[in-house]
């Protein structure tokens, strides 16, 4: 197969830059779109001089893969077409809506024969894939890891956690390769009752340990990934395409004209060149060589399920005991508030009136 004739189902603001994309990759031909609004999907078929088809069964006669830029309640069921007619599939994260679905659609991609791909552009994000290079070389003790944003870019029809978070999740079961030993996780309602801003701390026994934190009320954006090593300290920027590396350097004593001794250490800041390209090129490339090349993909139907299972954990956790901030109940934290604050961590009645941030610790098994 020379060239892969390809589908995009769903073209908002995620499916118009697949449309984008295929249309200029080499081995790939944009052949067709599908969209549930008529004026939407017709639009984009005029931009890209394809057809527009309103059936995705009538789509699926005309292609190879497709991808799949739809809601996610959707994600399953459309899938579960798509393979059925022997079409390789793309799907955005996250994979399904439910982690049964996830098991069960990982079940069918393997005894299909099709490449499915999970939508974790994060994965091919090059500081990401140049951090990760670094680290192989080092004893990693702490992860930190921030993906904050404004409310208003943020997808409603979800929490922060299946939005947001679960990119990072997904990051780190990569680094790791192992499911964590333990999870502590804080969360709290900002504007309609779901998580909009969440803390998880993943134990991994003797180490290291990982926290990230996902939010959506910060007017910021920021995509941090911060990693303590006993040989370096590194800050990598997936935003911006930067890492720094801080080095431990040992110090030196001198003796100047008899003047008397001084001490003299510096520290090495290393920049780690960072290719610039956009991670959904990258992404997109990457499925259509697999189908061309019958090669694994990278992120397979098995990773989605994998990060979509340990994301519901989280999320379950912090439902439990999810506190919702209200606008007369907040509470300005002044330097003259600190011991209030404190009378407020120990006292329980204070939390049981769901006034006070609470945490849940599960315990993985192993």
């Amino acid at each position: 197969m020379d060239q892969v004739k390809i589908g995009v189902i769903g073209v908002g603001r995620m499916g118009q830059r697949h449309c984008r994309i295929y249309s200029n990759l080499r081995r790939a031909q944009l052949v067709g779109i599908c969209d549930s609004v008529p004026e939407v999907g017709e639009q984009a078929a005029r931009q890209y001089d394809v057809p527009f088809y309103t059936r995705m069964d009538d789509l699926l006669q005309h292609v190879d893969a497709v991808s799949l830029a739809t809601p996610t309640p959707l994600h399953f069921d459309q899938a579960m077409v798509c393979l059925d007619h022997g079409v390789h599939v793309l799907i955005e994260k996250p994979i399904t809506e439910t982690v049964e679905q996830a098991a069960a659609l990982t079940r069918a991609a393997e005894a299909s024969g099709r490449i499915v791909c999970v939508g974790h552009i994060e994965r091919f994000n090059p500081a990401y894939q140049e951090l990760k290079n670094v680290l192989e070389h080092l004893t990693v003790l702490a992860v930190n890891v921030r993906r904050l944003g404004p409310y208003a870019d943020s997808n409603k029809d979800t929490d922060v956690i299946l939005d947001l978070m679960i990119h990072d999740i997904d990051l780190v079961l990569d680094l790791m390769n192992r499911e964590p030993t333990s999870i502590i996780a804080n969360g709290l309602s900002v504007f309609d009752g779901a998580v909009d801003h969440a803390v998880v701390h993943l134990g991994y026994g003797a180490g290291p340990l990982v926290t990230m934190t996902a939010s959506r009320v910060t007017e910021q954006k920021v995509r941090s990934f911060e990693v303590t090593a006993q040989e370096a300290y590194l800050e990598g920027d997936l935003l911006n395409k930067s890492i720094a590396i801080h080095r431990y350097t040992s110090g030196e004593y001198l003796n100047h004209d008899q003047q008397g001794v001084k001490y003299r250490q510096e520290s090495i800041v290393e920049r780690i060149h960072v290719p610039i390209f956009e991670p959904l090129f990258l992404e997109l490339q990457h499925f259509v060589e697999c189908i061309v090349e019958d090669k694994p993909p990278r992120v397979p139907a098995s990773d989605g399920l994998r990060a979509l299972r340990l994301a519901q954990v989280v999320r379950t956790a912090i439902l439990e005991h999810l506190v919702e901030v209200r606008k007369a109940e907040a509470i300005m934290l002044l330097p003259a508030a600190i011991p209030d604050l404190a009378r407020v961590q120990h006292d329980e009645s204070v939390w049981r009136s769901g006034k006070g941030y609470t945490s849940t610790i599960v315990q993985m098994s192993s």
